[in-house]
């Protein structure tokens, strides 16, 4: 069977650290975060499928090639214009022939689950829907059952009557493209594949399927930490470039070609520590963390359960947790990122404008690439720093940051 991955859209709901990165390139657990669905396709027995790509999709193009380094066969179909799931999903008819499994580009699913789907598919030998099971399903496609088969399905509900979701994957047959073709555009101009599916329920059975593992929909920023540390739990630790005597490795470590831990350096796993970064001396380095290629974590720091991109510094005296650093970050010395409120809430974000809940007890600061920090700065819980402003010694910044901003 072949498969179709879309990744075309611009991830505006991710900046700032999209605003130079198209989204599928964004890193999580030391990979591009495509590479991880094109690993979990290979691992359920894909090899040949097709991407759809969109902005800055030559990117893509030139980081996966023709997937032979992956063991994969990989074609390329541009998407000009975002129209919607079903559109996109439409755009990729030349590509397949008979059953195809559809996957989006920013969710998180292992081999296992696709490969159960697909076993499941054939035994059905039908259209299937993968569901996934949330706390909070008002914000995705609600979907109902019965007799294993999809009864409803409902596009973000105000009060929803299941917890079960559309988990943005698929097994359709090639008579789902006439029906794409006669979708009609939703109030919000798209075409969604929602209304395809509720035009194939009334031809034929349309199955749902119960992922048996962890499923993460990467839409916003905080959720690639969510993602981050799924995809590092099972990692295995080895040493690749260079560790002092002095440095302890607790648990699964991966250090990189050319990386430098040097004496007195503490790091617990999982965590990667990228290609020529430099650890320590005498820094502490906790679980779930992704250190990039060159970054730098230097004396007296700590970091946790983050995500720390290309050349990104934590050089002296700083703390950083449950944070995403973009490239070429600097943190001055002595600057702090608090990542719990007092009254140990939820912490909340400015989003567009709109104040939102991120579910999360603990969340730092999302940095845009190319922000410089000054000296004994401090940033609040929740803060998102648009990419190259500069908040300067002593500052003190929170809430949603502008791109190009200076913060004194």
């Amino acid at each position: 069977m072949k498969a179709v991955v879309l990744a075309a859209g611009e991830g505006t709901r991710m900046r700032p650290l999209t605003a130079n990165l198209p989204k599928p390139l964004l890193p999580v657990a030391g990979k591009p975060f495509l590479r991880h669905s094109l690993e979990a396709l290979r691992a359920a027995g894909i090899r040949d499928l097709a991407i759809l790509i969109g902005w800055q999709g030559h990117r893509i193009r030139e980081r996966f090639g023709d997937g032979a380094a992956l063991d994969l066969s990989i074609a390329y179909e541009e998407q000009n214009e975002r129209l919607g799931t079903a559109h996109a999903i439409g755009c990729m008819r030349s590509h397949v022939e008979g059953p195809f499994l559809s996957v989006n580009g920013d969710v998180v699913v292992s081999g296992q689950a696709l490969s159960e789907l697909l076993a499941f598919h054939g035994k059905v030998r039908g259209p299937v829907m993968a569901l996934a099971e949330v706390p909070d399903p008002s914000a995705f496609g609600v979907v109902e059952m019965k007799d294993g088969k999809v009864s409803s399905l409902e596009e973000k509900p105000r009060k929803p009557k299941s917890h079960l979701i559309n988990a943005g994957i698929y097994v359709f047959d090639e008579d789902v493209f006439p029906l794409i073709d006669a979708t009609p555009k939703s109030p919000r101009g798209e075409f969604e594949i929602t209304d395809t599916i509720r035009l194939l329920m009334a031809k034929r059975d349309v199955y749902g399927f119960r992922l048996p593992t962890e499923w993460i929909d990467v839409g916003r920023p905080w959720d690639l930490l969510r993602a981050n540390a799924a995809l590092l739990a099972p990692l295995k630790g080895a040493t690749h470039g260079q560790v002092d005597p002095g440095a302890t490795l607790v648990g699964e470590v991966l250090v990189e070609e050319g990386a430098t831990v040097r004496r007195g350096s503490y790091i617990e796993g999982p965590t990667i520590i990228g290609a020529e970064a430099e650890i320590g001396p005498n820094c502490y380095i906790r679980p779930a963390t992704s250190i990039g290629p060159k970054a730098k974590v230097g004396n007296a720091c700590e970091v946790k359960n983050s995500i720390l991109m290309a050349s990104a510094h934590v050089p002296h005296q700083n703390y950083v947790g449950d944070s995403i650093l973009g490239e070429r970050c600097n943190l001055g010395a002595g600057t702090k990122v608090a990542n719990l409120r007092l009254d140990e809430a939820p912490v909340k974000v400015v989003f567009r404008g709109v104040e939102v809940d991120t579910g999360l007890r603990k969340l730092g600061v999302i940095m845009g690439d190319d922000v410089k920090v000054g000296i004994n700065a401090s940033i609040d819980a929740g803060t998102i720093v648009g990419e190259e402003s500069f908040l300067g010694p002593g500052a003190h910044a929170r809430g949603n940051i502008a791109p190009r901003s200076r913060i004194f």
